[in-house]
């Protein structure tokens, strides 16, 4: 069993942060990353305008910057699929496939993925026209008519991005205004074509071998129609990734891990950071400051 100061269990925004300033404060610790790579849900980030002093930096680039910085301060990074964490009274033990490791405290930073919509041939296309990632999927519908469902930030940021490549944008929203901020609703009027379907819902996914159209409802007229697309890009939340963890440590309703900005969750030099976090404002710049956060927290706890 390896043994160290902290274990940090993800390498988004959170994780990465965490690493950097780990390694600032002289700790001996280790980056646990199930994917393989680094950086999280921001790689697939088409543009970040709002993280300060980057404006309109690709979220891929702003994910090797933040690899790179921890990098380069020696932080130390592993492929493991955690499965949970047994809490003791000196040190922590995290479970993963085929291996533990020992720690003084642990880094929950694991993020969040994509929800789905739950829709009929949803999961029969998904990969044959049904994607949750514009930023990898849009070049394959160039000048087709694609469909967005959703109504948050991700959802716009999408339409936004598929409206320059696309020949026509439907915007599915089951409510009759945006959750998205403002800027983007502003953005998203200077693109022609896109069109708002709005107060409706999305009752089946049509296709055989491959995306043929959306049937949509009005929920006010009750009326339903079919609208040919290609492509139906789903945007309508994220689940946060706390299952490993949710008989370790309290959560909310939702499965997100109940922390304050200090990081620290119900179990003693555990912490959580990041999206998988219970807070107002899921955002990178967020994400960053829970990394450092949590850090400054274990310090504490240890001294």
């Amino acid at each position: 069993m390896e043994k160290y100061d902290l274990v940090i269990i993800g390498s988004g925004p959170a994780g990465l942060s965490a690493a950097i300033y780990a390694s600032r404060a002289g700790l001996n610790a280790v980056v646990l990353e199930k994917a393989g790579v680094s950086g999280g849900q921001v790689l697939t980030t088409y543009e970040v305008d709002n993280y300060p002093g980057l404006p309109e930096i690709n979220g891929f680039d702003l994910g090797m910057k933040f690899k790179e910085h921890a990098d380069k301060l020696g932080a130390k990074f592993e492929d493991a699929s955690v499965l949970a964490i047994k809490a003791g009274a000196e040190t922590h033990t995290v479970v993963c496939e085929g291996k533990e490791y020992e720690a003084k405290g642990v880094i929950i930073a694991t993020g969040a993925h994509h929800a789905l919509l739950g829709a009929p041939g949803e999961a029969e296309l998904q990969g044959m026209g049904v994607s949750y990632c514009a930023t990898c999927d849009g070049a394959f519908f160039r000048k087709k008519d694609v469909a967005v469902i959703g109504g948050g930030d991700v959802a716009l940021e999408d339409a936004i991005f598929l409206a320059r490549i696309c020949n026509k944008v439907y915007l599915v929203h089951r409510r009759d205004e945006f959750r998205a901020n403002m800027a983007l609703q502003k953005a998203l009027k200077e693109y022609a074509n896109v069109e708002l379907v709005l107060s409706s819902t999305v009752e089946e996914i049509k296709g055989t071998e491959a995306v043929e159209a959306i049937r949509v409802k009005n929920k006010v007229s009750g009326e339903e129609k079919d609208i040919p697309v290609s492509g139906v890009f789903i945007a309508v939340g994220i689940v946060p990734d706390s299952d490993a963890f949710a008989s370790d440590v309290k959560c909310n309703e939702r499965g997100y891990i109940l922390a304050g900005e200090d990081g620290r969750t119900s179990v003693e030099r555990v912490y959580a950071a990041g999206d998988v976090r219970a807070k107002a404002l899921r955002q990178i710049v967020t994400a960053v400051a829970d990394g450092a956060n949590a850090v400054t927290s274990f310090q504490e706890d240890i001294l």
